[in-house]
């Protein structure tokens, strides 16, 4: 029996998504073997098992009536699908859609009543657990270990004259090629409105416009909560006095101090966050950090592509994919 996400489910949700969206071919002059909506179909399974090209090539020649159900013959080739997987995914088609996944859920959005969250997660590179890095950084940390220590990769200050030098030079190359995704999403439905992927581990303020403004194009937002790194007073007018959205978001960039902001809408926020005003509201900005969660214990917190233009395209990728998951569970009624 089929689940509200079983894979064949998502296979033909995100069929029907490519049809309204992505053109048949490239170009006039391709093969015509298989259409972009089939080839992002491909995709977005590869995604929801967390395959590889070759394994997707693999479960799809073991799975005709899958085949079948999206109007394919033969499973395409793991180079068709590790080209058409840079020709299919653009910032552009990303957006529409994202815009057509959000007029799907007009009814479950609620953003009357429920608040739109903003949060942002970065990914792994490759895959390497957590506790292999923390050892990784004990070992070359400690002296008394006995293995002989790289400076360039040091993480904890040295005394003078000691061998090896302070820098954090590995640090910073990996912060400047992590992956990041910023995303708002509907804190009823866990649906993500807009996204943002960049290359590089910085302030989250800069992502605040344009996560808002897609997501206030596609819905009708009345409120939106964002934690202390989307501070800035030049964000909270572009929320309330150019959209009309109330903005919920601590106060808490810069130097430590008891005085208040200086910018209006920053002091406004002190205020009333000492009087816990706000607490109801805020509090469902925690439903982003939920959508992060559901997206990397889904499909996996490590990124498998090489290059980062093709890790910012996986990440679009996936968020399409926990869309395309949330529209089988509510076409299936659960």
């Amino acid at each position: 029996m089929e689940t509200s996400r079983s894979p064949r489910r998502v296979l033909n949700a995100a069929y029907r998504l490519g049809r309204r969206i992505l053109p048949e071919h490239a170009c006039k002059f391709s093969r015509r073997d298989f259409t972009f909506a089939q080839l992002f179909a491909c995709l977005a399974l590869r995604e929801f098992y967390g395959l590889s090209y070759r394994r997707t090539e693999q479960l799809l020649r073991d799975s005709p009536q899958w085949l079948a159900d999206i109007g394919l013959c033969v499973a395409p080739d793991h180079n068709t699908l590790w080209r058409a997987f840079d020709a299919i995914l653009n910032t552009r088609r990303f957006n529409r859609m994202l815009g057509l996944q959000a007029s799907g859920f007009a009814r479950l959005l609620r953003l009357s009543k429920w608040p739109l969250a903003l949060d942002s997660t970065c990914f792994e590179q490759r895959h390497r657990s957590a506790h292999y890095d923390r050892r990784c950084r004990q070992m070359r940390g400690t002296p008394e270990s006995g293995v002989p220590e790289d400076p360039e990769h040091r993480q904890t200050p040295v005394k003078p004259g000691s061998w090896g030098i302070t820098v954090n030079a590995s640090r910073r190359r990996q912060l400047s090629a992590m992956p990041k995704l910023s995303v708002a999403v509907a804190s009823a439905c866990h649906l993500i409105l807009a996204a943002k992927v960049r290359t590089g581990n910085g302030s989250d303020a800069p992502d605040f416009d344009d996560l808002l403004y897609h997501a206030w194009k596609r819905a009708p937002v009345k409120v939106v909560v964002a934690d202390a790194g989307y501070d800035s007073e030049a964000n909270h007018r572009i929320a309330r006095e150019d959209m009309g959205v109330r903005s919920i978001m601590p106060a808490g960039i810069g130097r430590p101090t008891r005085k208040l902001p200086s910018g209006r809408w920053r002091r406004h926020m002190a205020k009333r966050s000492k009087r816990k005003a706000d607490q109801n509201q805020y509090g469902q900005r925690a439903q982003s950090e939920t959508v992060h969660s559901m997206i990397k214990r889904n499909q996996g917190s490590a990124l498998r592509s090489r290059t980062p233009a093709r890790r910012e395209k996986e990440m679009m990728l996936r968020v399409l994919t926990h869309n395309i998951m949330l529209q089988c569970t509510q076409e299936s009624g659960e």
